[in-house]
């Protein structure tokens, strides 16, 4: 069965992709990208499932160790390369039906990242829980707003004190008026545990910047009386 991936370039310069690349489920694809003539910037990857909101997926500098990765991606499913000093891969191994998206290449101005490290604050986190409209058809959701001083961020979930790793849909960073960024990420749970008061932890780290918030139903009734 056959499953397309089809991505295009974006950014603050001219990067060039290839259109649609077309693969089987099971195989390994490499998504090239060139960022023409400029040698200092990073490489961003970013996935788009049609209808859904953009996923960071990793960003990668020629002079890097490693890709730094958004929640749910990591080696060694996903690898970003470098051929040259402008020309990056990333590349996908084991195929599968969901990775068939909108794959987008972006680049950044890496002494852009080095300013900003050094200007970092923690994120803010507000989290929301679920709507009562929502549980009274046995669903639940919980919302996580950072509000930080940079566009990337890793965002995490915890279920008491464990790592959650399904359910999970994080938008890409919103610039503000401010200067400021949002990031918005979606926990679905059961509603069962929702009621059986679960703690559930949001983390978000910037850098070496890091913020975490709880939830848990009797909190959010304490707070509502």
């Amino acid at each position: 069965m056959k499953h397309d991936l089809f991505y295009f370039g974006c950014g603050v310069t001219v990067v060039t992709q290839k259109p649609v690349v077309a693969v089987t489920t099971g195989e390994t694809v490499s998504i090239d990208c060139n960022l023409g003539t400029v040698t200092g910037r990073v490489a961003c990857w970013y996935k788009q499932i049609p209808g859904g909101v953009p996923q960071f997926v990793s960003y990668y500098h020629h002079s890097h160790s490693s890709p730094t990765y958004g929640t749910g991606f990591s080696s060694p499913k996903f690898t970003s390369t470098h051929q040259s000093t402008s020309d990056y891969r990333l590349t996908i191994k084991n195929i599968e039906e969901g990775d068939s998206a909108v794959y987008y290449c972006n680049t950044w101005d890496t002494s852009y990242f080095k300013s900003l490290l050094k200007t970092l604050r923690p994120p803010v986190l507000t989290v929301f829980p679920p709507s009562s409209a929502e549980l009274q058809s046995n669903k639940a959701s919980l919302v996580c707003l950072s509000s930080q001083s940079g566009p990337f961020a890793d965002v995490t979930w915890m279920s008491g004190g464990s790592p959650v790793v399904t359910g999970i849909s994080t938008s890409t960073a919103v610039k503000q008026p401010d200067q400021t960024f949002h990031i918005s990420s979606y926990l679905a749970i059961q509603a069962s545990d929702w009621n059986m008061d679960k703690v559930y932890t949001c983390k978000v780290s910037l850098g070496s910047q890091t913020a975490e918030k709880n939830i848990k139903k009797s909190e959010c009734l304490t707070e509502q009386q």
